[in-house]
């Protein structure tokens, strides 16, 4: 007895659809700054290097606080302790000494006290700047509010497209982001100024863009 053939699967026409990218941006002004800087110091043993260090940082911290800036804006981002060797030609490099470093990482919410902040780290003995970057702390929701506006630019060039060619645009089929922007874009520059050097923050452009295909209705019968 035979087998039965099985029925030839039905051919399914591909759907038609419309694809196009939409864009959208937002200028901001940046609302936070972090400025990085701390105290190296170098001694002939480690603990002697490690003590100095933590005496001059303690110079430091009493000065932010004695600014204004609360304890919770301001944190520890790098320790370090290493040896200092002294060139040898005929040997092994010989441990001359030690030098400490320690980093903090301090948040402004007042843009306009980058300066004066950088003054008081320098005045209270900071000799390690590492630089200053302005950020924008609400960028997530703000690229949010971006994504749909690009959605909408998507629509209104897939429509355009579809009443040229005259046919009927239906639902999104899919949707992607180009190039997942990051959560908090933010520009960096040097920490060389003084409280007289005037800082403009600018502003910074989340942008987003988006591609999406949508389908096109079949024509009435």
């Amino acid at each position: 007895m035979g087998v039965p053939a099985a029925p030839a699967l039905a051919q399914v026409a591909p759907l038609a659809t419309i694809s196009v990218s939409g864009e959208a941006s937002v200028s901001v002004p940046p609302d936070l700054v972090q400025i990085e800087g701390g105290v190296t110091t170098e001694a002939r043993t480690a603990r002697e290097a490690s003590d100095a260090n933590n005496a001059a940082m303690g110079k430091v911290l009493l000065a932010l606080k004695g600014a204004g800036i609360d304890e919770k804006d301001f944190r520890t981002s790098r320790l370090s302790l290493q040896p200092q060797y002294a060139p040898n030609r005929n040997g092994p490099n010989a441990v001359v000494g030690y030098r400490a470093g320690n980093r903090v990482i301090i948040n402004l919410h007042d843009v306009s006290k980058v300066a004066g902040t950088v003054d008081i780290l320098v005045g209270a003995g900071a000799n390690d700047i590492g630089g200053i970057s302005f950020l924008v702390s609400a960028a997530s929701k703000l690229l949010d509010d971006a994504r749909e506006q690009a959605i909408a630019d998507a629509r209104r060039k897939a429509e355009i497209y579809a009443k040229a060619a005259g046919v009927t645009l239906g639902s999104p089929v899919s949707i992607s982001e180009e190039g997942a922007p990051g959560p908090a874009p933010f520009r960096k520059m040097s920490a060389g100024v003084a409280a007289s050097t005037p800082v403009a923050p600018g502003e910074e452009t989340l942008q987003v863009t988006v591609s999406v295909s949508w389908a096109i209705k079949p024509a009435a019968q």
